[in-house]
């Protein structure tokens, strides 16, 4: 198998023919900052999602009741969804999010209270927009029963 060497900087530094003081680090990089973004919730009748996206529609912040701690029938309470709004909000303000457009799926009890824990954290919602799927008229109806 041969020995194991161990390579150090100043090796390294005379391979590329540079010194030891010159090797570049490469540097952190920084957090993105969004501005204005787009929030989605989604309320079903069993948990309340919220998920905060950049304007390109990328998500860079999420919560839902199961990911606080809620278990079973409390995930869809109107308390819970406020916590997640909240816990989302918080999230996104790490990236210097200020202004939101909020579009609600589902009709689940957390649909009002998931909004007003977003906008207690400070951040300003611009248009509240309800996108809840509808049918268009939906499937054939069953044949009539022949007795």
């Amino acid at each position: 198998m041969g020995k194991k060497r161990l390579i150090t900087s100043s090796e390294i530094a005379s391979d590329t023919g540079k010194t030891a003081g010159e090797i570049r680090v490469a540097k952190k990089p920084q957090k993105k900052q969004f501005f204005k973004g787009a929030v989605n919730i989604s309320s079903s009748y069993n948990n309340t999602i919220v998920s905060i996206t950049d304007s390109g529609g990328d998500v860079f912040a999420h919560s839902s009741a199961g990911i606080l701690g809620f278990k079973g029938a409390r995930k869809s309470t109107p308390y819970a969804a406020t916590l997640v709004g909240k816990d989302a909000a918080e999230k996104a303000k790490r990236f210097g999010l200020q202004e939101v457009k909020v579009s609600i799926r589902g009709i689940g009890p957390g649909r009002e209270a998931a909004i007003r824990g977003i906008a207690s954290t400070g951040i300003n919602i611009t248009s509240i927009i309800d996108a809840t799927p509808m049918p268009h008229n939906g499937v054939r109806p069953a044949k009539p029963r022949r007795v």
